[in-house]
């Protein structure tokens, strides 16, 4: 069986294709692969809670998947991988019952066409599941909104992520997540994991929004041609673009009034984004400028001694910029805000690891 963002329905064999909209598409079912694999645990979930884990959420693009990737890289800690894929709530259960099927999985360019590459064995944002069926309520029709889980469900969280680090052998003791629609909820994962670094990272604005335009069309195009590409995006909890692209929409924020074709809707949602963050992110919550990871060695070292990474500091792992010249026409007035709040969050970021 083959695991992965799909380009084409053809990439997926029918029994595939099925599998995936069972474990990812009904609820129910969801919910009881959860529920069995919470039956067999009986770890004390109070060292999980208060472990050193890495949570990194931002802006889609704005080098979230890099910085994941490098701190997987150590080898210190367990994210969530293709191989977890479709039973992603199940971690524990499923890694047992698919060991024998398991076999290598040739890496590929993934569907961004930024050159990453992926396999069954790398990390990706697959917990949002979690969220969809147990917290769906952020989830609306044309947008994402920020939203306040209760301990109940806090607690569960914690208990699967629990789950997550038992799956493997020998077991992890921190967890690392990238999951961009987190920006929603920070409030939460520091309530859950009050020990946990958590990372937001932000990009220069007018090569960000462009960056987004630019997916937003590709995207779009393997979705218009691929129904279960879209479907499985959705599934996913990744609405950040494509033809089922739901913003981000902070403080009651009403409809975009710009088209998403064009620059100034993405530059418009960057302003939105980060202003909001900046407004609500826990006070221990850091932000992270990408062009200071390309460019000033000391900010991936600063970042691996607040993780008290033990000789983690080289991954080998580069933070390289493919920023784009930006040809699209764009309001200089909202190219100015944007800009603004770059300062601001550049301060804001140098000041934290000084």
């Amino acid at each position: 069986m083959r695991y992965g963002q799909p380009l084409s329905d053809a990439g997926y064999r029918t029994v595939d294709r099925l599998l995936h909209r069972l474990a990812l598409k009904y609820r129910p079912i969801a919910e009881l692969s959860f529920d069995i694999d919470q039956g067999t645990m009986r770890a004390d979930t109070a060292a999980t809670a208060a472990g050193k884990h890495v949570f990194v959420a931002g802006l889609a693009r704005a080098g979230t998947t890099v910085l994941m990737r490098r701190f997987h890289a150590t080898g210190q800690y367990r994210s969530l991988t293709y191989r977890d894929m479709p039973f992603v709530l199940a971690p524990r259960s499923w890694r047992r019952l698919s060991a024998r099927a398991q076999r290598p999985i040739a890496g590929a360019e993934r569907a961004h066409g930024d050159a990453v590459q992926i396999d069954g064995d790398s990390p990706e944002s697959l917990d949002e599941v979690f969220w969809r069926v147990f917290a769906g309520e952020y989830l609306q029709r044309d947008r994402l909104t920020p939203h306040a889980p209760d301990d109940e469900i806090v607690g569960r969280y914690i208990r699967y992520v629990n789950s997550i680090l038992a799956s493997v052998q020998p077991a992890k003791t921190r967890y690392l997540c990238k999951n961009n629609n987190n920006i929603l909820r920070l409030g939460a994962i520091r309530r859950a994991f009050p020990q946990a670094l958590i990372l937001v990272p932000f990009r220069q604005p007018l090569n960000h929004a462009h960056s987004l335009l630019r997916l937003h069309h590709r995207f779009s195009r393997i979705q218009a041609e691929s129904p279960f590409a879209l479907s499985y995006m959705t599934w996913l909890g990744h609405h950040e673009f494509g033809l089922d692209h739901r913003p981000f929409r902070f403080d009651g924020a009403g409809p975009s009034p710009w088209d998403p074709d064009s620059l100034d809707y993405w530059l418009g949602l960057w302003c939105e984004t980060y202003e909001a963050l900046e407004r609500s992110r826990p006070e221990s919550a850091l932000f992270v400028c990408y062009e200071d990871l390309c460019e000033l060695p000391e900010t991936w070292a600063r970042l691996a001694a607040r993780a008290d990474l033990a000789g983690g500091a080289d991954s080998g792992v580069p933070f390289v910029s493919h920023n784009q010249p930006v040809g699209a026409r764009y309001d200089t007035a909202l190219a100015d805000r944007a800009a603004a709040i770059y300062h601001r969050l550049l301060s804001q970021a140098r000041a934290a690891l000084a």
